[in-house]
């Protein structure tokens, strides 16, 4: 076994570490399976990093101390087994760059939501003018700032796939914004070892460190009764229960902390709807801890612009307004999205089932939905369920079909919601793919 440190992936994730490795004089070699984007391997060239694509060098790859696997890369693939076989540590980006940084880390994890709540902290710590950088699994690397920016605070949205490689790295505040099921055809359809994973958001956790989380989840609220983690704990809840440090009662928001009262109408959050509420009382405690004013947070909550691809209105069309919540990869996600709609519905549902169970949606389905339309390769699993749930259903091969057959079944003051449910990696390249060629097919009607 030598020095050498190898990267698995060559992603935003796998370039950002190997440079990170390259400036810290580590001796580094990444691997990808597939091509790199264009861009990437320009970057790997300008850094002078050795680096291979198309395939893995296993004997290479064997021989490394340590290897930084990308979030993507599942430990059932043929070379993560002899990797492990040979008793070679394996961590994640997040690991690896925390070494590298004594800024203060502000988490953010959860099956839904954490994409929003770490924007929106990030929005309200640099709108106080704090020396903030984003990354994790949103915007760049985290490891490629370490390695060329200096921050005071990192807001970081993390996977389970990203805590899954995490063991020294040690969240200062932690956001836990929920635990449904989500992501299970990774963890072998157990429910628990999903659970086992974002639970590591809490790993290291000691006395003045902070865990905030969604009082109401059941999933969590028993795990952290055999956790007991040692951090100080905040909890936010929708209705005031005496017990929770953010809350709301009558018309406004209200989060008490280190002795004070914030409060702040509920009409003047930019994000409006109950999911978006749980994200605001997050991110409002994340920032009166980190001592911003209320004047300060107020102003942030209200001019907060919302995260591309999640309940983003995209046009109206003869009365029908077209919304694209591409980033709801699951079930959950999409009751959410669903909840907060107050028209009948034309729904776009499907992709890569992730071991779905659509029974949460049914109700809100038979409630509020007109028609469905299917995007799949796949859509077997879609209608064995939905079939004689809802009178119209029919099926898309691409997104200009899904659209075009929204316009035909929406009737005038209907909403046509893109929430697909599933992840987008049988027709798209991802669900940002997904959902601009969804706008770009609204914006052609």
């Amino acid at each position: 076994m030598n020095d050498e440190l190898v990267v698995l992936g060559g992603g935003e994730s796998g370039v950002g570490s190997a440079i990170l490795a390259k400036v810290k004089g580590l001796s580094v070699f990444l691997s990808d399976s597939g091509l790199l984007k264009e861009e990437h391997r320009k970057t790997l060239l300008d850094h002078g990093i050795d680096f291979e694509e198309g395939g893995h060098s296993e004997e290479k790859i064997l021989r490394a101390s340590e290897v930084v696997k990308s979030p993507g890369i599942p430990d059932t693939t043929p070379l993560m087994r002899k990797i492990r076989e040979k008793g070679i540590r394996v961590i994640s980006e997040i690991e690896f760059a925390g070494r590298y940084t004594n800024a203060r880390m502000i988490c953010i994890t959860g099956s839904n939501g954490k994409t929003t709540t770490a924007s929106l902290i990030y929005h309200i710590l640099k709108s106080a003018g704090l020396n903030v950088g984003l990354g994790g699994n949103i915007g760049r690397s985290f490891a490629r700032q370490v390695a060329e920016e200096h921050y005071d605070y990192y807001v970081l949205e993390l996977s389970s796939f990203q805590l899954e490689g995490v063991y020294d790295f040690k969240a200062d505040i932690a956001v836990l914004m929920n635990i449904t099921p989500d992501h299970l055809d990774r963890y072998d359809h157990d429910m628990q070892k999903y659970v086992d994973a974002k639970m590591r958001i809490v790993r290291n956790h000691k006395m003045g460190d902070s865990f905030i989380y969604w009082m109401d989840d059941p999933v969590v609220t028993k795990e952290l009764e055999k956790l007991k983690p040692a951090s100080d704990i905040y909890s936010f809840t929708e209705k005031n229960n005496h017990l929770a440090t953010a809350y709301s009662e009558g018309n406004k928001m209200y989060i008490q902390t280190k002795g004070t009262l914030f409060d702040m109408e509920l009409e003047l959050l930019a994000l409006q709807g109950m999911h978006n509420l749980y994200n605001s009382m997050a991110s409002g405690i994340v920032a009166k801890l980190l001592d911003i004013s209320d004047d300060n947070l107020r102003l942030a909550l209200s001019d907060f612009k919302g995260v591309p691809h999640r309940l983003e209105k995209v046009a109206s069309v003869r009365g029908v307004q077209y919304i694209n919540d591409s980033k709801a990869t699951n079930v959950n996600s999409c009751w959410y999205a669903l909840q907060s709609m107050r028209t009948k519905v034309v729904l776009i549902l499907g992709g890569t089932d992730k071991g779905n169970d659509y029974s949460e949606i049914e109700d809100l389905v038979r409630q509020k939905v007109r028609a469905l339309i299917f995007l799949g390769k796949d859509n077997s699993k879609l209608h064995a369920y939905f079939d004689g749930i809802v009178p119209s259903i029919e099926d898309a091969g691409s997104m200009k079909e899904a659209v075009d057959a929204a316009y035909r079944l929406a009737k005038k003051g209907d909403t046509v919601l893109l929430s697909p449910c599933c992840a987008s990696f049988d027709l798209f390249q991802n669900y940002e793919d997904r959902g601009n060629q969804f706008k770009d097919c609204v914006r052609r009607l």
